[in-house]
Parts: structure tokens; C-alpha cells; sequence
């Protein structure tokens, strides 16, 4: 197939990294999908530094199938880079966003669609129910999104992730935004147009390990709440005021008690070493935060590109 005339209408997006295990599944869904297609559509795969054998399947899927892509980044960059990479090199109309472990199921694509056709430009895949997730996981996911609801500066919707389809009018300005440390679902929700959910129940990774660790879920919630709220500054602030007032009025105490009860042992050591601990705590929290943004600031003004890519499949070479 000559991949200068290929205009697809719809593409997927699918980043991988170490799902050897679930690659071969993965394609025989979404193939069976896109063959329910009323137009020409195409999957990217994005390797995002795999240490198995999932580049070899992807070469090997892109040979016996030319409407699979796949882009092999030169390392590993992280999921939301390299979702950020399969939006730069989508070429449809529509693009939907999916994960390799088949939690998100490609068989919800058509009714996304549906919507799309409906006039709605993003169509977001709400999470109704987790199987098989551990209570810990399912308690803490649900705090982050109400957390994230409450205080970010944009109305992000709750129990959602990068499951998703947008128009490509959303993704060409998604492509020229050009911030660094990236959380997708709040992007899109930034951007605006009309957006709407279908709901559904999550299903249990097909197969391997979660990907996405405690550390890195946390990571990630914590880059969500600098990238799109203020609060975290304001927090300094409240806490700086809040040692202030404790401050006075344990000055006021021990002038109290030196006065009316100089043989008080609350006016000792111990005293002093709280009050000393619970600054210093303030002090450090407030640093923290402060480090967070300028953090930010200094990964932005480097300007060294988003991601670099060691090898291509299945698009043109002049690209």
C-alpha cells in the first residue's frame, strides 16, 4: 500500500510498553473493530522503550497488516509522551486513545463513535465499576478524582482516563501545545469543545504485570495537581498563617504560665521542641511545593524535545 495516498479516517492510538504478552489479543480486537468501520482506519502502536519482545511483534504485526504503524521511541519516556507521540503522527479524522492491557475495551469503540457523530468532539471513556482491583487501589483512585475535581482550575472529569475519542480539530491544537509534563485527560478537558462520557465497567488486565506501580499512579496524581491547579501555592501560604496564629498563642500560654504557674513542666524542653519540629515541618512542606512548580519551570525553558524515536513502521518517511 502506498502510504502517501492511505488517508485514514479513524486512528488508534495504543502505547505500549513490556505487553508481549497481550499484544497479539490487543490486535486481534481492535482489527475486528476497525473492520466494522465505515471508512479506512489505521493503529498505531507506540513502544515506549519495551525491554521484551513487544517491538518485534509490532514489526512482524506491521508486515502482515499495513494498516498497523508503529513508532519506536528511543527509550522509555513514559505513558503520557507516548500517547503524546501517537497523537503527532495520527493522520484520521477521528483518533481514539486506548491502553494495551485491554482494560479499556476496543468493543466500546462504536458507541463512542455514535456520540462523535452526535456533534461531540471529545468522548471520554467513565469508569462505573473496577474488577478485580484491589480495595486500596479502587479507594485511593476514587479520593484522587474528587481530590482533582475539587481543586483543579478546569472541570476534569472523575473516574476517567486516557480512554478516549477526539475530533481532529482537538488534536491539532492538543499537538500544539507545547508543555512538557503532560496529563492528557487534563488537556483535553482544558481545550473545551463538547465533551461528553460513556460509561462503562473496567475489565481486569488481560495479561503480565500492572504497569502503572503505586509510584508511578502517584507520580502522576501529584503532576495532575501542580499542572492544573494553584491550590498547593495557596497551602504555603494557609500553613505559614496557621504556625503564625498556633505561634502567638503559645507565646500567650507561656507568659500564662510563667506568670501564674512557673513551676508548670509544660513550659520546658519539650515545649520548645514541638514548637521548633512543627516549623521546621511548615518549612520544609512549603519548600516542597515551591520545588514542584519550579521543577516545572525548569524542565519547560530546556526545550529539549518531547521524545526522540530510535525506528519507524508503516508511515511515510518523509514525515
Amino acid at each position: 500500500m502506498d502510504t502517501q495516498k492511505f488517508s485514514p479516517i479513524y486512528s488508534l492510538i495504543v502505547p505500549v510498553y513490556n505487553e508481549e504478552e497481550t499484544l497479539l489479543e490487543l490486535y486481534r480486537r481492535v482489527s475486528s473493530v476497525m473492520d466494522s468501520l465505515d471508512g479506512a482506519g489505521e493503529l498505531i502502536l507506540v513502544n515506549d522503550g519495551s525491554r521484551d519482545n513487544s517491538l518485534y511483534l509490532m514489526r512482524g504485526l506491521q508486515q502482515d497488516d499495513p494498516r498497523v504503524s508503529y513508532l519506536g521511541l528511543a527509550r522509555n519516556f513514559g505513558h503520557q509522551t507516548a500517547v503524546t507521540a501517537g497523537l503527532n503522527f495520527a493522520r484520521g479524522e477521528v483518533i481514539i486513545v486506548l491502553d494495551a492491557d485491554l482494560q479499556d475495551p476496543p468493543e466500546l469503540i462504536p458507541r463512542m463513535l455514535e456520540k462523535w457523530r452526535q456533534g461531540y468532539e471529545v468522548v471520554y471513556a467513565q469508569r462505573t465499576k473496577r474488577k478485580k482491583e484491589s480495595w486500596f487501589k479502587r479507594y485511593t483512585a476514587y479520593i484522587f478524582y474528587r481530590l482533582l475535581k475539587r481543586l483543579a482550575d478546569v472541570d476534569i472529569p472523575a473516574d476517567t482516563g486516557d480512554f478516549c475519542l477526539m475530533d481532529r480539530r482537538v488534536v491539532n491544537v492538543l499537538n500544539q501545545m507545547p508543555e512538557r509534563n503532560r496529563y492528557i485527560r487534563g488537556l483535553r478537558a482544558w481545550i473545551g469543545f463538547r465533551q461528553t462520557a460513556v460509561k462503562f465497567e473496567r475489565d481486569p488486565r488481560f495479561a503480565g504485570e500492572v504497569k502503572y506501580t503505586f509510584r508511578k499512579s502517584l507520580s502522576l496524581a501529584i503532576n495532575s495537581l501542580v499542572s492544573f491547579s494553584r491550590v498547593p501555592l495557596r497551602l504555603s501560604t494557609y500553613l505559614g498563617l496557621l504556625s503564625a496564629g498556633l505561634s502567638f498563642i503559645m507565646a500567650f500560654l507561656v507568659l500564662y504560665w510563667r506568670l501564674y504557674q512557673p513551676k508548670s513542666p509544660i513550659t520546658g524542653f519539650a515545649t520548645i521542641m514541638i514548637a521548633i519540629f512543627f516549623l521546621g515541618s511548615v518549612q520544609l512542606i512549603s519548600i516542597g511545593i515551591l520545588g514542584e512548580y519550579i521543577g516545572r519551570i525548569y524542565e519547560e525553558v530546556k526545550g529539549r524535545p518531547l521524545y526522540t524515536i530510535s525506528e519507524i513502521g508503516g508511515f511515510d518517511e518523509k514525515r
